[in-house]
């Protein structure tokens, strides 16, 4: 089973060791954060009350194996900063699981209506994943960042709250 608990700064170092490229900070968070992550970074971004961060959490374990996040601004909310930190776990269905365990809250505890979020062309497991939860893309919105010499674009995708 997965679980969402509040990230605090108890968690920053964990987050932090996961984080070994500025590649992998840039699929992480785009382009918020400046390689490598440090604590200063972490405090400023959770300082922000729109933002609501997440350790996840295998419950059956006890361990903490990833991180997420829900921002929420006047229009929709939106999921990122999704890592599954522990490689191994990668691949194996825990993606959407915790999509769906942020949908819930996005819906559920905060009220949204609508989430979006936003994923690189080129991470084909991350748009599965999002796919196989009920994202589809919003061709309206594209974004390019440049990392060490190379474009990547960003794509965004939308969902709806389901009618009840």
């Amino acid at each position: 089973m997965i679980g969402l608990q509040k990230f605090d700064h108890a968690d920053y170092q964990q987050l932090i060791s996961w984080i070994s490229t500025e590649e992998l900070l840039m699929q992480f968070a785009g382009p918020g954060f400046i390689f490598p992550l440090t604590i200063e970074q972490l405090n400023t971004s959770l300082s922000d009350k729109n933002r609501h961060a997440f350790k996840i959490v295998d419950t059956k374990k006890e361990s903490v194996i990833g991180h997420a996040e829900v921002y929420v601004t006047e229009q929709t909310a939106y999921l990122g900063k999704i890592l599954i930190g522990h490689k191994d776990l990668r691949g194996m269905g825990i993606g959407q699981l915790i999509v769906r365990k942020l949908l819930d809250f996005a819906f559920t505890e905060l009220g949204q209506s609508r989430v979006e979020l936003n994923v690189f062309d080129w991470n084909v497991g991350a748009i599965n994943c999002y796919q196989k939860v009920g994202f589809v893309f919003n061709p309206a919105k594209k974004t390019e960042r440049t990392i060490n010499g190379k474009v990547w674009t960003a794509l965004n995708m939308v969902i709806q709250k389901p009618a009840a």
